[in-house]
């Protein structure tokens, strides 16, 4: 199995080597999640950050999630620019990408359509507007299957043309220290991942 967290510390290396300030499109589900990615990699990246995430359920979710992300950017200290981008709510797009998957639960084949969703409009924003690299949040997660978002965001890579940043965030003590961040900035820890089957496989 890859050590994705070896290949990104080679690539930061490089990084330093060269002097250079490479930008990244980093999509994030969340303040908590965030938090980390961004401490960790404003160091070495001109980041923009991009908050779409139309599979999260309701509306008022979607709008308070990306309040705190907008909230935490503000409040923390950074070495490197960071901006934040946020996306209209639209949930129709979740529900055509997983339509037939709705009974799959929590973790399986549902989610991996998911990741490929946001990884994707990611990917194309990042072509578009000339960002160097693109990559998520979601590997912070013990939740979350590292090895198929970074397996699907190298195949968006080699379809957009766009570098793919490899990472499993919760390595180095990256989910600890996540959670260490949330308590000093007060943050919304929600629970539950977002959509409305992760609502329903919790009461389940």
């Amino acid at each position: 199995m890859r050590n994705y967290q070896k290949e990104l510390d080679s690539l930061i290396e490089k990084i330093k080597k060269e002097g250079s300030l490479p930008t990244l499109l980093l999509h994030v589900c969340c303040a908590p999640c965030s938090s980390y990615c961004l401490e960790y990699l404003s160091k070495y990246f001109k980041i923009t950050v991009l908050f779409y995430n139309p599979n999260i359920f309701p509306e008022s979710e979607y709008e308070h999630r990306a309040a705190e992300v907008r909230r935490l950017i503000s409040q923390m200290q950074f070495e490197n620019e960071v901006e934040f981008m946020a996306l209209d709510f639209n949930s129709q797009e979740f529900h055509l990408a997983v339509k037939g998957l709705e009974k799959e639960k929590e973790g399986g084949e549902r989610c991996f359509v998911c990741y490929g969703l946001r990884l994707k409009k990611t990917a194309e924003l990042a072509k578009e507007k000339g960002f160097d690299y693109f990559t998520t949040s979601l590997s912070i997660s013990p939740l979350k299957n590292a090895e198929k978002i970074n397996e699907i965001g190298e195949k968006i890579a080699e379809e957009t043309g766009v570098s793919h940043l490899p990472s499993d965030f919760k390595k180095k003590n990256g989910y600890k220290r996540s959670i260490e961040l949330s308590k000093e900035y007060q943050l919304y820890r929600q629970n539950y991942c977002g959509c409305v089957y992760s609502v329903r496989d919790k009461k389940e």
